[in-house]
């Protein structure tokens, strides 16, 4: 049968390009909403099904009103919940305006609108329909105060095995609701007639193949594992960053869509990175380790560049709000890495999953001094500046704490502990849970910058997901898109765990209008 007489047999009535949590949320909910035959392709092996969403933590950002509203969705909280967790109410305010302050009120309003006000819904779905492992982050989102787990930062959602519990909820989901799923499949060309969407060539194990589909769904990221592309649109150095997740997302989705007419939208020169061990494979994800080699501990020490010198502050806000910035902090570095650095009371706190023995190289040493020797091997390029800089905050540290004896440092809230004095106050401030690096053995890690994935996209509808047409500024009839691909929501930062919200919400309207459009269009 020629490649030809097998396309008029392959028809579909809704198509969704990638397999990750984005595209299966499309994928489901364009079979709930009525979709007879849905079918999901992706260009990479099965063996790397899931996209990036396979290599997260699996934090989902949500509205929510406390401990008692969310406690129905997670499967970990403790009989006695009620007296061993903190957890204050999430409002649709607080998380409109962490977006709006995270991206300078960049964002499309429309866009967070729609985010904010699905995610609650969004993650209910999830749990009850697609079947997500739901858990609090008590590993990452909350520290033991005062014999309570309390929570920080506006989010607590994570789930059980992080990203692959995720992935594997999702594709369990898709396979009893009989989705077909096609890997080693590239999309090449939406197929358009009349400006609407009638289908899709790919092709499938070296065969080019024409599928008919009234409906399309791009949800294959962003094109944050091409070198290329990152160096065009994020500068020459972003050549160096390392790619934490999947090696696939090399732009597929932006050249699809503008081939289709599509509008091109958001910041192009921004995306989401984060401190990335060192020592990480430069250009994919290890399937194993996956979000283990984020190293997120920064707020608790220090992190200083090769010359010796800090050039962020550590303690601006929750790690929650920082990390995708820091990342791409320490690629401007000479070099493009840092060293984070710790004294023994404040490696009590680092978390196990990044830090414990078999997941980072760890630098041990007695004293500062010692531990600047020890960092020469590893790329530190000034050792006496380095303990200079170190010496310098511990001062600073001591001479806020004798003007301000009623500060205490508390992990778990923006305590204020800064070195923001008036006597020997540093350049660059560490403004919260800033405390003397003194009490040996001293310990460093070596960081570099992880790209996650990258923040300009195409322009949507915030109803239904529908691309929009960069002639017309309407939508295009059939097309359609979710997760990193969309543009306009993200700029310059972004609050953590907002993305995978987003490319549920968003993956929930375009499988949704994707199955409408299927039923409107015979």
């Amino acid at each position: 049968m020629s490649a030809e007489d097998r396309s008029i047999e392959l028809n579909f009535d809704v198509i969704v390009v990638g397999s990750g949590h984005a595209g299966s949320c499309a994928a489901l909910s364009a079979r709930d909403a009525g979709a007879a035959r849905v079918l999901v392709v992706d260009k990479c092996p099965e063996s790397w099904a899931g996209g990036n969403g396979y290599f997260t933590a699996g934090a989902h950002r949500t509205v929510h009103g406390g401990l008692a509203d969310l406690l129905p969705l997670v499967r970990n909280a403790p009989p006695d919940a009620a007296r061993t967790v903190d957890m204050a109410p999430y409002s649709a305010a607080e998380f409109a305006a962490d977006i709006d302050r995270l991206g300078a009120g960049r964002a499309d309003p429309a866009l967070v609108r729609a985010v904010v006000d699905g995610s609650r819904a969004a993650v209910g779905w999830l749990a009850e329909r697609a079947g997500v492992p739901f858990v609090f982050s008590f590993n990452r989102q909350a520290y033991l105060v005062d014999g309570k787990q309390v929570f920080w930062g506006g989010m607590v959602l994570g789930v059980e095995d992080g990203g692959k519990g995720l992935i594997a909820a999702h594709h369990k989901a898709l396979k009893e609701a009989g989705v077909e799923m096609w890997f080693d499949t590239a999309a090449e060309e939406v197929i358009l007639e009349e400006g609407a969407v009638v289908g899709l060539v790919v092709c499938k194990d070296g065969q080019r193949m024409t599928l008919r589909a009234p409906a399309v769904v791009l949800a294959c990221g962003g094109f944050e594992s091409s070198r290329e592309l990152r160096s065009k649109h994020l500068g020459e150095r972003w050549a160096r960053a390392m790619v934490r997740g999947t090696p696939y997302n090399t732009g597929d989705g932006l050249t699809l869509g503008q081939r289709a007419g599509a509008r091109l939208t958001g910041d192009f020169a921004s995306c989401h990175s984060t401190c990335w061990d060192a020592n990480a494979s430069p250009d994919v994800g290890d399937r194993l380790l996956s979000n283990q080699f984020t190293k997120s501990g920064y707020p608790l020490g220090l992190m200083l560049n090769a010359d010796g010198a800090r050039f962020v502050d550590e303690g601006a806000d929750f790690r929650n709000y920082t990390y995708a910035a820091f990342g791409r902090a320490i690629l401007a570095q000479p070099g493009g890495f840092a060293f984070q650095v710790w004294d023994s009371p404040a490696c009590e706190w680092l978390r196990a999953e990044e830090y414990a023995d078999g997941v980072v190289e760890k630098v041990w040493a007695e004293s500062v001094p010692a531990l600047a020797e020890a960092l020469t091997t590893r790329g530190l390029a000034d050792a006496g500046a380095f303990v200079r800089t170190i010496e310098a905050y511990n001062a600073a540290t001591r001479a806020f704490a004798v003007g301000n004896p009623d500060k205490k440092w508390d992990p778990a809230v923006k305590d204020g502990l800064s070195t923001r004095c008036a006597a020997g106050a540093l350049e660059l401030p560490k403004s919260n849970w800033a405390r003397p690096l003194a009490e040996g053995p001293f310990l460093a890690v070596k960081v570099g910058c992880g790209i996650t994935f990258t923040f300009g996209g195409l322009a949507i509808d915030p109803d239904t997901a529908g691309v929009v047409n960069d002639a017309t500024g309407d939508t295009i009839p059939g097309l359609f898109c979710t997760g990193e691909l969309v543009g306009g929501l993200f700029y310059n930062n972004y609050p953590g765990g907002s993305g995978l919200t987003a490319g549920a919400v968003f993956g929930r309207k375009a499988g949704g209008s994707a199955s409408r459009r299927s039923r409107t269009a015979l």
